[in-house]
């Protein structure tokens, strides 16, 4: 959203902002950051959406996705209303799906195109998340859920004016789903000239370090840490001891500190995360259930650092294997890319360059928001019609 926002001011856009402070990722909004200076409004609302077990139960007996219904609040709308009644909008662009539930209030009180830009087809992420659980109590209410959240993301599709989809793969699946309105692919975006400018790698000297960053309260995040752990990183013991791991992210739980010690070294939240990507070498996103893109894989790219993933990681950015990132889906294939790391250190800076160089030409903020911006040109004038 950052970069988007930044790139569309730049582009002449004048852009308010309507946020929510949720319980679950809670954020100090007395001082707003310097970087956020480019809205021209900024309102957030406070909203509970915690998992309470009572609330999980009784959402049993309803037609509700609990997913969704846990970002309905009465004081957003409130807010949502005053602020559509003080400014006229030309577009309002929904963040996710979890705003779909206010599409009416929208209708009655503005008449500009609404956009969703998906960040993920939602049902995906917790399709692959109930199809890798094993304890069959769990498996069977995570499918309960999903099977409610993917009626609501079907029944919201053509609710929308616009469709912005993440990825091609995700616009395609949108369609399949029965999506009919306009749309568009428009990925994640860096800041091309700002990448270009910093600082690349670190002393060459050093021993190899490994590195994983991501918040790590979002389920496929740290399901995937934990089977890199017990699948791979265990039996990491013949090689080097100086082959460290370095394991940084927001609500990193405590348990972690305490039983992944073996060469592990567990930063929590971090202040500068482009420091903490310049300070090591390979980048490890074992991930295994989700969707839409990973914006620390472009920034790592970006930053000219090697990226260990998985196909699923890879989705909406189509990276050669052995170029520009390595592709890894299974145990095997995630200890032999470490090996192999270890046995010639140059193939590491190599597909670094190669993925810095790939990042910068293809994914950079300003042109995907100037392709997003004609877009939205074209479906507000005279001569655009619904079909």
């Amino acid at each position: 959203m950052t970069s988007l926002g930044k790139a569309l001011h730049h582009l002449g856009c004048e852009i308010s902002m309507l946020a929510m402070n949720t319980s679950k990722h809670k954020a100090n909004v007395d001082r707003q950051p310097e970087e956020l200076s480019y809205y021209s409004e900024i309102q957030t609302v406070e909203v509970d959406n915690q998992i309470r077990a009572i609330d999980a139960f009784k959402n049993l007996f309803t037609d509700d996705s609990y997913h969704i219904s846990r970002f309905v609040s009465e004081e957003f709308q409130e807010k949502l209303i005053e602020l559509l009644s003080r400014k006229t909008f030309d577009i309002i662009q929904l963040e996710t799906l979890y705003l779909a539930p206010y599409l009416p209030i929208i209708r009655q009180y503005s008449k500009a195109m609404i956009a969703m830009r998906a960040h993920n087809v939602e049902h995906e992420i917790w399709e692959r998340i109930s199809a890798k659980s094993g304890f069959l109590p769990k498996k069977w209410y995570l499918r309960y859920l999903t099977n409610k959240l993917k009626r609501f993301e079907m029944d919201q599709l053509n609710e929308y004016d616009f469709l912005v989809a993440i990825s091609e793969r995700d616009l395609n699946q949108f369609k399949k789903l029965g999506y009919q309105n306009g749309a568009i692919a428009s990925p994640v975006g860096i800041e091309a000239h700002h990448f270009s400018k910093l600082p690349q790698g670190r002393r060459q000297e050093k021993a190899l370090s490994l590195f994983f960053i991501g918040s790590l309260d979002w389920m496929p995040n740290l399901d995937g840490l934990q089977w890199f752990m017990e699948n791979v990183w265990a039996k990491t013991k013949s090689l080097p001891d100086s082959l460290t791991l370095h394991i940084a992210g927001r609500n990193t739980p405590d348990w972690m500190r305490e039983k992944w010690t073996d060469r592990v070294r567990i930063h929590g939240e971090i202040a500068d995360a482009h420091q903490y990507i310049r300070d090591h070498d390979v980048m490890i996103v074992p991930l295994f259930s989700g969707s839409g893109m990973r914006v620390k894989i472009l920034e790592g790219m970006a930053l000219g650092k090697m990226v260990i993933t998985t196909s699923l990681g890879l989705e909406g950015i189509p990276a050669e294997h052995g170029k520009h990132v390595w592709v890894a889906d299974t145990e095997e294939e995630f200890l032999d890319a470490i090996q192999q790391v270890l046995v010639d250190k140059s193939i590491v800076a190599e597909i670094g360059e190669n993925a810095r160089q790939f990042v910068l030409e293809n994914f950079d903020a300003l042109e995907i928001a100037q392709r997003l911006l004609e877009s939205y040109r074209y479906i507000t004038s005279d001569s655009y019609s619904h079909t």
